[in-house]
């Protein structure tokens, strides 16, 4: 059954990319099938997996409604006698192990990044680093940061490589309301699955830190960040030719030099109050200031610890930050990311993960078909929905080969 003849990859191909032996081993290896007698993982990845597709709004009504369903249940091979309520949903996201999807959304980020060109190898080493808030139904959380509206939210803070999500940190504590403490552990552990990787991380404005930026460079970690315009810096050596500008597209070279940047010591005196020393700190940065040929009065400063690059490749580089951005609106938008289904930590890394799981499958079908991102989410339910229709058609004795014509 060929539903898009054009394409290059079907649903029924993709999703034989999620190997059973996987899931098989993942359950022996995790925690994931322990005090479970129904809502085993396998169970619980495929209802997720069909539900967030399926789904415009996910609710734990509508897993129920779903997994009690004929379509899931000929679809994946499960009982028909089974059937679940929402209060079991509830209860197992809230306690099912969430390593079990991490590993699963681990293991196809790797198999699909290892088919990258060279071209896009080269991209995918430029890793995107932001944060999403999530605060819908946030007052019912137990646990969440405030940021002085009365609600608590949650934080998603991702890594991503410009064609799919690389890794995902769940926040739920006050203090990483600041990026400045959330983004670099969201850096460090992608950087600790892969130890010797040669990434170049770009991060937007909210991380300043100067001793963040002073530690990436402690462990040759680099990055580029936009920072604030008119940070107190020495600058210690000028990297610009003659002084000339530089033509970079939009935007025109107006410095580019080594510096030393300044940052806070806090000093407990002798009363017990804290005050702050200002401090410069040793390490070497390069600083590039450009200037919007539009809007002469508008400057963009950059940070980074990379005096290899061009300026010109400096700013290109942090323009496709933009990606994470799309990135974001479109699981905000078409995978409904922002709608809490759990209103715990751990299921709503459950959620996550496999949202991201479901948002890969989709990267890869757009990519290798030619579509855009709302085609390729509609394209991939309905040929999944006409599988299932198909094997329905089959297990009643029927030939689906007259509905669906190849």
């Amino acid at each position: 059954m060929t539903l898009f003849k054009e394409h290059k990859l079907s649903a029924n191909q993709l999703l034989s990319f999620i190997p059973e032996a996987l899931l098989e081993h993942l359950s022996t290896t995790t925690k994931v099938d322990h005090y479970s007698k129904v809502l085993h993982g396998k169970k619980i990845f495929y209802l997720l997996l069909f539900a967030i597709l399926d789904n415009d709004r996910l609710s734990q009504r509508t897993l129920e409604d779903t997994f009690n369903g004929s379509v899931f249940k000929n679809l994946f091979n499960m009982d028909e006698s089974e059937t679940v309520r929402r209060s079991s949903i509830s209860e197992r996201l809230s306690k099912i192990d969430s390593s079990y999807f991490k590993e699963i959304f681990e293991f196809l980020y790797d198999k699909f990044s290892e088919h990258y060109t060279l071209g896009e190898r080269h991209g995918h080493n430029l890793i995107r680093v932001d944060s999403t808030i999530v605060s819908h139904a946030a007052s019912k959380l137990k646990q969440g940061i405030d940021h002085g509206s009365g609600k608590k939210m949650i934080k998603f803070s991702t890594c991503f490589d410009g064609i799919l999500p690389a890794g995902v940190e769940v926040f739920d504590q006050q203090a990483y309301g600041s990026e400045d403490i959330a983004l670099p552990e969201a850096i460090y552990k992608h950087v600790k699955k892969d130890p010797d990787h040669s990434n170049i991380y770009i991060i937007d404005r909210g991380l300043q830190s100067t001793r963040n930026m002073k530690d990436f460079s402690d462990r040759s970690l680099g990055f580029i960040a936009r920072t604030k315009e008119n940070r107190k810096f020495e600058e210690t050596k000028n990297l610009m030719e003659n002084d000339q500008q530089v033509d970079l597209g939009e935007l025109m070279l107006v410095r580019d030099s080594q510096v030393n940047l300044y940052t806070g010591i806090a000093i407990n005196n002798k009363k017990g109050n804290v005050h702050f020393r200002e401090t410069k700190i040793e390490t070497p940065f390069r600083l590039v200031v450009a200037r919007s040929k539009a809007e002469q009065q508008k400057e963009y400063w950059f940070l980074t610890n990379n005096f290899e690059l061009s300026a010109k490749q400096i700013t290109d580089y942090y323009r496709r930050r933009w990606d994470i951005e799309v990135f974001f609106r479109f699981i905000k938008q078409e995978l409904h990311v922002s709608h809490l289904v759990s209103l715990n930590k751990n299921g709503i890394e459950v959620m996550l993960y496999m949202t991201l799981i479901v948002a890969i499958l989709i990267l890869i079908y757009k990519k290798a078909n030619g579509l855009g991102y709302k085609t390729a989410k509609r394209r991939l339910t309905t040929e999944i929905k006409e599988l299932a229709i198909a094997i329905m058609i089959i297990l009643s004795g029927g030939d689906p080969g007259k509905i669906f014509k190849t």
